[in-house]
């Protein structure tokens, strides 16, 4: 397998780039993602994944081994080919990515066109351990199932703050005190509102 290429950036579009390396030039597809982060005609170094079909061979590039690893995982799920990958590295970056898989938050990865609510969930159920084992997101779980957190919303709410706003600071209090009552976690984000 190619892991990664070196060599001059002859070409660059929005979907894809040719590097010539020695004397050869790679067809390689990219994101957004990678597109932003490339120079015009210089010298680059992009991580590939080598995707082999019955009827052709396809290079993806990516410009950090991180994004590399979000697209593999994200291959690896049914009904999520390497078009939709790279898509969605296009639409988001690969940590709001690896965030909202691990949060369960179905919304941000419907937002991107071609994703629906399916496939969606298909995706955050699949990889969902994978990323909070692999990144070491225990808070991020710890966060998400935390049933004093969501009681101390509803009150919030009640109490006519915004759930967005109120969220963010009961989630920055559930990380800092894992253990907090429901009362304590009120008290702490009326202070911080």
């Amino acid at each position: 397998m190619i892991t990664h290429l070196q060599g001059r950036l002859v070409e660059k579009t929005p979907t894809n780039v040719v590097i010539d390396c020695n004397g050869v030039g790679y067809e390689i597809h990219i994101s957004l993602h990678t597109f932003s982060l490339l120079p015009k005609n210089e010298h680059v170094k992009l991580f590939t994944h080598l995707l082999i079909k019955e009827d052709s061979q396809t290079l993806f590039g990516f410009s950090e081994k991180f994004e590399r690893e979000i697209f593999r995982l994200l291959i690896s799920v049914s009904g999520v080919g390497a078009s939709i990958a790279r898509t969605m590295l296009s639409s988001l970056t690969p940590h709001n990515i690896k965030d909202a898989i691990a949060s369960e938050n179905v919304a941000i990865i419907q937002s991107v066109k071609g994703i629906g609510t399916k496939t969606a969930q298909r995706v955050i159920l699949d990889l969902k351990d994978k990323i909070i084992k692999v990144y070491a997101l225990d808070d991020v779980l710890q966060i998400s199932s935390n049933t004093n957190k969501e009681e101390a919303l509803s009150a919030l709410e009640t109490l006519g703050f915004l759930r967005k706003h109120s969220e963010k600071v009961c989630d920055t209090i559930c990380r800092e005190n894992p253990e907090a009552t429901v009362e304590t976690i009120i008290k702490l984000a009326l202070k911080n509102l």
